[in-house]
């Protein structure tokens, strides 16, 4: 259940940008978070379909029909993910330049704020990084609302896994 029978206007909006990369599901963790805090927030959540979500083969005779399945796996997740979440929430599949998308949407709800996962670590990353403009970057210059960008283990709060306070000073007491 996607939720859209619920009147987003109620309450914040949050947009989250996701995709199938572990930052992107922290991200999504930390956005429910952020949704369940706020109680009456509208948590929409956009995927900006694009060449990764296709085999590799274009000339594959199911090649349409491949794509097809990602998007139903990455919806599945995101079902799967905010299961819980007793909050409003929506799941956007669009053809469309993603930050040009998470824009429109933020204009169209009047966004409280966006979230989005980073492109992680590693040399997939850094080929990413090469090959791609960073949707993240291009949100923080050309946009108008706060971009909370989560890293791969940004949520590790939200799942329990708060660290401790390793640090060696002791806390100041104002009591003798």
């Amino acid at each position: 259940m996607d939720h859209s029978d619920v009147n987003p206007d109620q309450g914040p909006v949050l947009v989250m940008g996701y995709d199938q990369a572990p930052s992107s599901q922290a991200a999504l963790r930390v956005a429910a978070d952020l949704a369940r805090r706020m109680s009456a927030a509208h948590l929409h959540v956009v995927h900006a379909a694009n060449l990764r979500d296709y085999p590799i083969d274009p000339d594959s005779a199911d090649w349409e029909a491949q794509a097809e399945a990602t998007w139903n796996a990455e919806r599945d997740q995101v079902h799967t993910l905010l299961a819980d979440l007793a909050t409003p929430w929506t799941y956007h599949l669009e053809h469309m330049d993603p930050t040009r998308l998470i824009t429109a949407l933020c204009d169209e709800h009047n966004a409280l704020m966006i979230i989005i996962g980073t492109r992680g670590e590693g040399s997939a990353a850094i080929l990413s990084r090469l090959l791609e403009r960073s949707v993240s970057h291009a949100l923080l210059r050309t946009g108008h609302r706060p971009v909370l960008i989560v890293p791969e283990h940004g949520d590790d709060r939200t799942r329990g896994n708060a660290h401790q306070n390793t640090s060696r000073h002791r806390p100041v007491s104002s009591m003798p």
